[in-house]
């Protein structure tokens, strides 16, 4: 064993993994040939291909660490909210058939997009503005979640914190400005094999051989670490993260560069049982930290977003370390560019070309590439004001969730809704959420379950009064 210390050979293999990364990023620029190939990869994706992306990318730094620091930390809350979410992906699978075909038939390539198409252009800039700062704020949380893991390498090679998320924020920015979609996709797919050998078998197992096996694990867990139990807090963190799944534009994005409906729900549905598989796993890997690493985490490290890299370095031997801090880089990569590509898309296609719809495809591919440069550097200000991921992103998701899951199921079935009930309906779900949450969430319960009630009640309520004089298109597929 390597004595719970990193070692030059677990140095070298996380840096040739970084490497590795930049250099399939620049490899895939041929590929990009028009902004079309930037944004959905040419509609070119198949099941298999999709599955790994959407696993890969549904599981980022802050599901992965931060989940497993909310795990060490609050228990059972890790399963609580986490379940939502895989419910809500499920029922996105479920649609996202649809929103396959009709990004095929009339040619919508964002959820933005599909906004424009029923309810104008006001309707789609709003939407935007939401994306592209929810975007960056969750691309924050993977930056932290890349910051926490150099900075614990940093007893080794001398780097900070601070110097990680300058570090984190280059590599994402490489291969994402590079090569777009398909750049972001083909290392999802490697990342997303990484993931599953070296983090979420390796670690559990060698956890538990260091543990001495299932039955001494059990005995020395602490009782109020699996017992369930439901909060204000809790409940606004289940409410953001179902409905969320809704107006995801990351997997909006995805089900629109499938190659067919069948690619996009299959897909889907393959990689969101991945995912339902791993939330046990994360869950165990932050308790069983208790009885490995200690009960002084956060005094250690500095975050109990560190759980999990602690684990590794404290249950593997040298060069299996590194190969599983690859891996917990590489689920931190998958959602980052993700998420960093929804921001430009969203920065530059939706919004950029509605202000200007003449903006030629050149100058549209340029300033999409300048964007993921600019991008990252304001998630960067983020991660280093807010240093915990799971944090973050409950920032960054709590009022996106509230004023567009709502909406973004109204689009896509009800023919009912109307301009001005959609806008009415983000205006207010944003407002009630933010207002909440100024107010110091009274009650304890978490500002999205206000939001999205406010949002529903205006969606429903100003779309039926003005449907008969205002109708909207409903799209047909």
């Amino acid at each position: 064993m390597n004595g719970g210390e990193i070692t030059a050979l677990d140095l070298v293999i996380i840096g040739i993994y970084l490497i590795g990364m930049v250099l399939v990023g620049l490899l895939c620029v041929r590929k990009v040939k028009n902004a079309d190939d930037y944004y959905t990869a040419g509609h070119s994706f198949g099941p298999l291909v999709l599955m790994a992306t959407v696993c890969a990318t549904i599981i980022g730094g802050s599901g992965l660490m931060g989940r497993a620091g909310v795990a060490y930390s609050s228990g059972f809350k890790a399963i609580l909210t986490a379940i939502p979410y895989l419910l809500g992906m499920f029922i996105f699978s479920g649609i996202s058939g649809r929103i396959s075909d009709i990004g095929f038939k009339y040619n919508i390539s964002s959820i933005p997009e599909l906004f424009e198409r029923r309810f104008g252009k006001g309707a789609k800039l709003i939407l935007s503005a939401m994306i592209a700062f929810t975007m960056m704020g969750t691309v924050a949380s993977q930056v932290t979640a890349t910051a926490t893991i150099i900075n614990m390498l940093g007893g080794e090679i001398g780097l900070s914190y601070e110097l990680g998320a300058l570090i984190a924020c280059l590599v994402f920015i490489v291969y994402t400005a590079t090569s777009g979609l398909f750049g972001v996709v083909y290392t999802d797919v490697l990342q997303f094999y990484m993931l599953l050998l070296f983090v979420y078998i390796l670690i559990p197992a060698a956890s538990l051989v260091k543990v001495g096996g299932f039955a001494n694990f059990t005995a020395n867990l602490s009782p109020e670490l699996f017992k369930p139990y439901i909060n204000g807090d809790i409940l606004g963190d289940i409410v953001t993260y179902l409905v969320f799944t809704l107006a995801g534009a990351e997997m909006w994005q995805r089900a629109f560069a499938a190659k067919d409906r069948t690619s996009a729900k299959k897909g889907m549905f393959l990689g969101t049982s991945v995912y339902g598989v791993t939330i046990i796993l994360v869950w165990f890997m932050g308790v069983v930290a208790h009885q490995i690493v200690g009960d002084d985490v956060l005094a250690q490290y500095g975050s109990t977003d560190a759980v999990i890299p602690a684990l590794a370095i404290k249950a593997l031997p040298a060069g299996l370390t590194g190969l599983a801090l690859a891996g917990i880089l590489s689920v931190i990569m998958s959602t980052a560019d993700s998420y960093l590509l929804v921001s430009v898309q969203t920065c530059v296609h939706d919004i950029g070309k509605t202000l200007k719809p003449d903006m030629p495809e050149k100058r549209e591919m340029l300033l999409s590439r300048i964007f993921s440069v600019v991008l990252p550097l304001g998630a960067l200000v983020i991660a280093l004001y807010i240093k915990n991921a799971y944090s973050i992103l409950m920032f960054a998701w709590s009022f996106y969730a509230a004023a567009a899951g709502i909406p973004a199921f109204t689009a896509l079935f009800w023919k009912k809704a109307t301009k001005a009930g959609i806008i009415s309906g983000m205006i207010a779900g944003f407002v009630v959420c933010v207002g909440w949450k100024l107010l110091g969430t009274p009650f304890g319960l978490g500002p999205t379950v206000p939001g999205a009630i406010a949002c529903g009640i205006a969606t429903v309520g100003v779309s039926l009064a003005t449907y008969k004089s205002h109708p909207s298109e409903m799209l047909t597929v």
